[in-house]
């Protein structure tokens, strides 16, 4: 069982908030980073983990980590929640067809029903939408919208001024045994973006969002609804900026530039 009041604590609340307060303190608590698997480490799904992983350690963790963390707080304050794989689309080639490697969540209480997600890496929801095909949404400065394709819905936001999609998905749960089956692949996979690169990300209440990655040129990016800066850096300046913007002290550059723990 999830030590409710300890994740409570790790985001800044208490007691029993509402479904919206508790995904944007969620979101703009917990970093998304994709450490582990970059220094090749295997992510460990299981909730003792989890929990002392993100919680105890204050450490951060990329989709499944961090929305299986929340869909347990949520079923402790008495939503059902149902995990759902997705295939992310932003960024990737025209035509191209990439794994379901990404965790949704479709959240549920008193009959209305939530798409909810603190994971998605670089510019995740900061509250929950209404599940399924519906008007647009406006959060921070952010907008999101959820259309129909076939049997699929795709989660799109505005990006550089044009609707783009995220991320599609088949509205229909998925077992825990899928979800560890992606989860590997995205760990430990030699073609896994999450084992060659870098992703580190944080998002303010306020909708601004840093990043720092070498999914590209090594750099950190500042990205608010209005537009982002691009700053390039020294990959041994990697340390300090994930201790100093990001709350990720500890870590070290090998040889040859991997990140790994210090000492």
């Amino acid at each position: 069982m999830l030590d409710l009041d300890a994740y409570l604590a790790r985001v800044g609340l208490s007691g029993r908030p509402t479904l919206a307060e508790l995904h944007r303190a969620h979101v703009s608590s917990i970093p998304f980073e994709n450490l582990d698997p970059h220094r090749g480490v295997r992510v460990s799904l299981t909730s003792e983990d989890l929990e002392r992983k993100l919680v105890g350690e204050r450490r951060g963790g990329y989709c499944f980590e961090q929305n299986l963390l929340f869909a347990s707080a949520l079923r402790e304050l008495g939503f059902e929640v149902e995990p759902m794989l997705a295939r992310v689309r932003v960024g990737a080639p025209p035509g191209s067809l990439r794994p379901r490697g990404h965790l949704v969540l479709r959240v549920t209480r008193d009959g209305e029903s939530w798409h909810a997600d603190v994971g998605f890496g670089g510019g995740t929801l900061l509250e929950p939408i209404p599940f399924g095909v519906g008007d647009e949404q406006e959060q921070s400065g952010w907008r999101f919208r959820v259309v129909g394709e076939g049997e699929e819905l795709v989660l799109q936001s505005v990006l550089e001024g044009d609707w783009a999609d995220l991320y599609a998905f088949v509205p229909k749960p998925v077992p825990f045994i899928d979800l560890e089956t992606s989860n590997w692949f995205t760990c430990s996979h030699p073609i896994s973006p999450f084992v060659n690169g870098l992703l580190i990300s944080v998002q303010t209440e306020d909708g601004v969002r840093t990043t720092l990655t070498d999914w590209g040129e090594l750099a950190l990016i500042e990205h608010t609804p209005l537009g982002r800066s691009v700053e390039p850096v020294g990959r041994e300046q990697i340390p300090a900026l994930l201790d100093e913007r990001f709350g990720l002290p500890g870590f070290a550059l090998a040889a040859g530039g991997r990140v790994v723990r210090a000492g």
